[in-house]
């Protein structure tokens, strides 16, 4: 698969995953599986993690999947989810401890 840019991983993720755009705009997407938010270049991963940290329920980040073995180690410890384009999971999420 090719390098997709933010708005073609959108899209895939939209269809796969019946997702629609976060209202509140604490994420990019909410689906049945929770809030994603989409990192297409890996300077954004930091700021992406950054979002998602402070909400509640499951949470992922969106990738190409070449940059899994850079985005991955980065995800360790925060529950945070792997996603590709397609909706599969690359890492699993996990819920936050309750605050």
């Amino acid at each position: 698969m090719s390098r997709l840019d933010r708005d073609a991983i959108v899209a895939s993720i939209t269809e796969k995953m019946s997702a629609s755009p976060d209202a509140d705009g604490a994420a990019d997407l909410v689906a049945g599986q929770g809030r994603i938010v989409v990192v297409a270049e890996m300077s954004q991963l930091r700021g992406a993690i950054d979002r998602l940290r402070p909400l509640d329920g499951y949470r992922w980040v969106a990738i190409n999947p070449g940059d899994l073995f850079a985005v991955s180690p980065m995800t360790i410890g925060t529950k945070i989810g792997i996603l590709d384009p397609n909706g599969r999971i690359l890492k699993a999420a996990d819920l936050p401890r309750q605050r």
